[in-house]
């Protein structure tokens, strides 16, 4: 007698058939464009509120106005600012901070670096040109021209625990710290830490935008 011949496709099938008791398989249901349309539209709804929340509380965008900062900063440099309360604070930052005061305000904002922080003594000696701080003279590759210029302060100076001590790079040129309508500022009015240069200013050389200048300050 002939062996019968089973069918593959039949095997396959018979391998196929759910347990008793399994609920079947329901076939995914196409894609409508109403629903399309409203999976783009969350997405899109919840990337403007995260930039909006980021943006508030965040980070925020600020615009270098005069020459305190070269040559590290430029007139119309656009920064990227890191909000205050995500900030731990240290020499050689770069910061934003609020210039008030009742007497004789200096300007709204004003955009420095950190030489010294809460308890250390800052001292500057106008025939050197040398910046020390507790003792040891400060390697500042980033300024523009040794520190000539006291601005009326007494050096030595040594700074309270909730305080910080804030130059421009361009040290002959700038309303800081040594300023004494500014002095040491309290940390409760630095408004953020500078990120990123963004999009540069005109360089005064040339007149025109170095866009290399882009990315963290040093």
């Amino acid at each position: 007698m002939a062996e019968e011949k089973r069918d593959p496709a039949l095997e396959t099938e018979e391998t196929a058939v759910q347990p008793e008791g399994a609920s079947p398989k329901k076939k995914k249901e196409p894609e409508t464009l109403e629903s399309t349309l409203y999976c783009w539209t969350q997405a899109l709804v919840t990337a403007v509120v995260s930039v909006v929340l980021l943006f508030t509380f965040g980070v925020r965008l600020i615009s270098v106005n005069g020459p305190s900062m070269q040559n590290t900063l430029y007139t119309g440099d656009e920064l990227l600012i890191l909000n205050s309360m995500f900030c731990a604070f240290q020499a050689g930052d770069v910061v934003v901070l609020n210039a008030y005061n009742a007497e004789e305000p200096l300007s709204e904002t004003l955009v420095k670096r950190i030489v010294a922080v809460g308890g250390q003594t800052v001292d500057v000696d106008p025939v050197s040109g040398t910046v020390t701080v507790d003792g040891q003279v400060l390697d500042e590759p980033y300024i523009k021209e040794p520190t000539y210029t006291t601005a009326g302060t007494q050096f030595p100076l040594t700074l309270a625990e909730d305080e910080v001590f804030v130059m421009g790079d361009n040290r002959n040129h700038s309303s800081d710290s040594r300023d004494i309508r500014l002095g040491a500022v309290n940390v409760g009015y630095l408004q953020g830490k500078v990120l990123l240069l963004l999009i540069p200013g005109a360089t005064p050389e040339t007149e025109a935008r170095d866009w290399s200048r882009i990315g963290v300050l040093r």
